[in-house]
């Protein structure tokens, strides 16, 4: 039997509690901040308005990032892990190269600081949660709300949030990164197959899983928060409402900063599918009055 506890979240026990303790469960979604490097930087990033390449480069320097960081901050490594934990939640295998994700390595800090003035914390989160259509499972930046116990993770830190109807909410959290934590996790597998093995009972077998139910990025439903650059002249908003409305993404509210050639508007969806708000993201970039867009983040929804 392969027993693999400091696959996900380094020290933090998630393995077994999702394999086994909760094996009864009928889990509804689980959240995840897996990548210690992705998190350590945007914790930085947010707290002390320095650029990304400042963080990144102390990050390495720590011994938090590879020389090569592109499977940290690309999302790649959390879109391995996000797979792990899909798969031992809903049942279903998820292959680890099949699942979406988007980085950090474009994040402005500025961004940030917009963000935090409406009351969010960017984090890179994996999602997995199981809809009508099946299991959907993605990794990418996410506004977290300020009072969300994810939004409080800093640092390296890990952490799994998980929601089911009998449990209601559960979160694991603590060092996700660094040899000693994983070490400790190692060593449980290994007293825990010794511990079997001298009582003559048969190691824990493995999970067996039913065929992928990976639900397609388009048909997944999420609300967003665009940052748009704008001429600021009367019919701005209207035409860029208009647009939403073209492909079923409603408005849920508007910021405006600055005024003139510089102002800036921050909106923030209603849930509605990946395809209809990449559609209107295309339209809003053929606007004449929308000079840039700016930024694009998933929020966290109920």
């Amino acid at each position: 039997a392969l027993l693999y506890e400091a696959a996900v979240g380094g020290g933090i026990p998630i393995i077994r509690p999702l394999s086994q303790s909760l094996a009864g469960e009928p889990l509804t979604r689980v959240l995840g901040i897996v990548n210690g490097t992705t998190n350590f930087i945007l914790t930085k990033m947010t707290e002390e308005g320095a650029p990304y390449d400042q963080v990144l480069a102390e990050a390495q320097q720590l011994g938090f990032a590879e020389a090569d960081p592109t499977a940290d901050v690309g999302g790649g490594d959390a879109a391995s892990k996000a797979a792990i934990l899909a798969s031992l939640a809903f049942g279903t295998w998820i292959d680890g190269p099949s699942v979406p994700r988007e980085g950090i390595d474009t994040i402005d800090v500025a961004d940030l600081g917009h963000v935090a003035g409406l009351g969010y914390v960017v984090k890179l989160l994996a999602v997995a949660e199981e809809t009508e259509a099946g299991v959907a499972v993605r990794v990418h930046p996410t506004l977290v709300p300020d009072d969300h116990p994810m939004a409080s993770i800093r640092g390296a830190h890990n952490a799994i949030y998980i929601e089911g109807p009998q449990i209601g909410e559960l979160l694991f959290s603590g060092p996700g990164a660094g040899g000693e934590p994983t070490a400790t996790a190692v060593l449980g597998d290994v007293i825990d197959a010794a511990r079997e093995l001298l009582a003559g009972a048969q190691v824990t077998p493995p999970v067996r899983f039913q065929p992928s139910r990976l639900v397609d990025l388009d048909h997944t439903v999420t609300r967003r928060y665009y940052r748009l650059e704008v001429h600021d002249s009367p019919g701005v908003l209207a035409s860029i409402a208009e647009e939403f409305a073209s492909h079923d993404v409603s408005i849920a509210s508007v910021w405006q900063e600055g005024r003139g050639a510089g102002a800036t508007l921050l909106i923030v969806t209603h849930e509605a599918p990946e395809a209809a708000h990449a559609a209107a993201e295309a339209q809003l970039r053929a606007l004449p009055s929308v000079r840039e867009v700016g930024a694009m983040f998933r929020v966290l929804g109920d």
